[in-house]
């Protein structure tokens, strides 16, 4: 395929669904929040950009502090022919929904092919308010993501190539365990006013139809089933061309030190505590050289480390205490120090770093 007609089609993409191609292009998982009264609107979404855009089967896995290891292994589930899966079938039966109507801007049917019913894990996980459950689910989705495994009795089953798990939170939610925050990609704020393309599109279809969006989901839900044949706006094929793309990229001398510059910087905040990890500054480099790409380059340009140092640190930086603020061992004053750090966010962070930093021209 033509590089700029790939990168024309990527423009057409919110910026909810270039969050998860970025993750489906690297290979890695991300966390996406947004106001509380807006969750359940950003989960149906989600669902859909699974299903319209990128022809992906998904479920979704709803946790709180009376979830269990076994609830969140079955949920992560859903029945369909799925090759690509290592499994054993364990006959455990799961509810997981496939939404048929895709985005009006791709006019072919939806079809499906029937073949060897089975379980396998799908290729996008929504996972919701993981925060609320226990230590021991967290811990599970950890080695989910290390192992792109999990084990269920006496099956084995095993991610598929193409593989996402979404952690789905509010703003304000307690914190993810620390080695599962390190280990999850990137992180996106969805903007209640960015709206709902897809929800938005079917609500106007149902419309057309007399029908009400909840009566039109409850028509489209069917098993998550193999996809291959389902023309979606943006194909497996075409995230394969970026992966190719991402891994020809170029880093100059000088915006490779640029970016090691905004990581010693951060580690040297005042604001940071625990530091910032190695892991983090792999996945900085990583999406670095997949944003390319996306805007059709061949090589980084300071601009596009700057946007990958908001999407990379913002989940991982936790504002330290005034009561830990290294100037305390100065003899700060404790009341100074805490208005200062009053009502810092990581965001804040980042953007006092990229202000510090010169990059290069």
């Amino acid at each position: 395929m033509d590089t700029s007609e790939l990168v024309d089609k990527i423009q057409e993409l919110t910026d909810l669904e270039l969050a998860v191609l970025v993750c489906l292009v690297t290979s890695q998982h991300c966390i996406i929040q947004t106001e509380e009264d807006g969750l359940d609107p950003l989960e149906q979404e989600l669902r859909l950009v699974a299903s319209n855009i990128f022809g992906l089967s998904y479920t979704v896995v709803h946790c709180n502090n009376s979830s269990t290891l076994e609830d969140f292994s079955a949920g992560i589930l859903v029945e369909g022919s799925m090759p690509d899966i290592e499994h054993e079938d364990s006959g455990m039966t799961i509810d997981s929904k496939h939404d048929s109507l895709r985005r009006s801007r791709s006019n072919s049917p939806v079809k499906y092919e029937s073949g060897r019913e089975a379980q396998g894990i799908a290729n996008i996980v929504i996972v919701s308010g993981l925060t609320m459950a226990c230590q021991e689910i967290q811990i599970q989705a950890l080695e989910l993501l290390r192992t792109r495994r999990i084990f269920i009795h006496t099956a084995i089953h095993a991610a598929p190539k193409m593989f996402l798990l979404v952690f789905l939170d509010g703003v304000g939610a307690p914190r993810l365990v620390h080695h599962l925050i390190d280990h999850v990609f990137i992180s996106h704020y969805h903007d209640q006013e960015d709206g709902f393309a897809n929800l938005e599109e079917l609500s106007e279809e149902t419309e057309d139809d007399r029908a009400s969006l909840s009566s039109v989901l409850h028509r489209s839900e069917m098993p998550n089933s193999l996809f291959a044949n389902q023309r979606a706006f943006f194909s497996q094929e075409e995230v394969r061309t970026l992966i190719d793309l991402s891994q020809t990229v170029s880093v100059s001398a000088e915006v490779k030190a640029y970016l090691q510059n905004i990581v010693t910087f951060l580690r040297m905040h005042r604001a940071v505590g625990g530091g910032i990890s190695p892991r983090a500054t792999q996945h900085f480099d990583l999406l670095v050289k997949c944003l390319a790409p996306l805007h059709g380059l061949a090589f980084v340009t300071p601009s596009l480390v700057s946007l990958a140092t908001r999407k990379i640190y913002p989940h991982r930086i936790k504002i330290i205490s005034a009561e830990n603020d290294r100037s305390m061992q100065y003899g700060s004053d404790l009341a100074a120090v805490a208005s200062i750090l009053d009502g810092l966010r990581p965001e804040d962070v980042i953007d006092d770093v990229l202000q510090q930093v010169e990059a290069p021209l």
